[in-house]
């Protein structure tokens, strides 16, 4: 299934007018015409049937048939990842958390940070063409780039942890998660969390955890806490 996106779109919408640029792949790449059927989420959980009824300057114009709601999650995921030195990588774990699933993605500005500027529009559409490929129909919340000490400060969920590399009892993630829970983890950049850091965080109630015996890069470790909470949460299978 080829599935496309338009964010303006809600279940009292008629009638949907796709921007030039998905406009052109419909109709000049996937060769698309009039009485075509497309398949089109809002990113907000809604997935709609919608038949090509023309073009307007170069704009395909269709027509609401049906729609179907996604079923929610039984658990919240969000995932506070320091951005990585290099882009690309960054960009690699908002992709596959997106595949994965992951429902609000903050960047987190540490101590020991490289980077320091995020850019949100290139990261948007990243997980917006991620979301496309997987067949999801929810993008996940992107917040703008916070300070580690603001982060720890406001954030409120049921499960909060931070996943360090400093020497010091923690326990492994699969075994501290409790399923159909919010969740929260903190990852850190690659010089890892400062010592305050850490100290700040468990004062504030995040509980310190292991995602194995590997010393993983920043994006990987994201991806790998991400898995686990979905394998946490599948259904078990009698």
């Amino acid at each position: 299934m080829q599935l496309f996106h338009h964010p303006d779109m809600d279940i009292k919408t008629k009638e949907v007018l796709f921007d030039r640029e998905e406009s052109k792949h419909i109709s000049k790449v996937l060769r698309k015409k009039e009485g075509d059927i497309l398949k089109v989420t809002n990113g907000k959980g809604i997935l709609f049937s919608v038949e090509i009824t023309g073009d307007e300057n170069r704009q395909i114009i269709g027509r609401i048939l049906d729609y179907e709601v996604e079923k929610p999650k039984p658990y919240s995921l969000h995932l506070a990842v320091a951005p990585t030195k290099m882009n690309d990588r960054y960009e690699w774990f908002l992709e596959k958390a997106m595949e994965i699933g992951v429902n609000e993605i903050t960047p987190v500005l540490c101590e020991h940070s490289e980077r320091k500027t995020i850019k949100m529009q290139r990261f948007e559409r990243v997980l917006q063409s991620a979301m496309k490929q997987s067949l999801h129909y929810s993008l996940p919340v992107l917040n703008d780039l916070v300070s580690f000490s603001e982060f720890v400060e406001n954030e409120k969920n049921d499960q909060l942890f931070i996943a360090h590399c400093e020497e010091q009892k923690k326990t492994p993630l699969q075994k501290a998660l409790q399923p159909s829970k919010g969740v929260s983890i903190l990852i850190g950049p690659e010089g890892d969390f400062s010592s305050q850091e850490i100290q700040v965080a468990l004062q504030t109630g995040f509980v310190p955890v292991s995602l194995g015996n590997s010393r993983l890069r920043t994006e990987t470790a994201a991806i790998v806490a991400c898995h686990t909470v979905a394998l946490i949460n599948e259904p078990q299978v009698l």
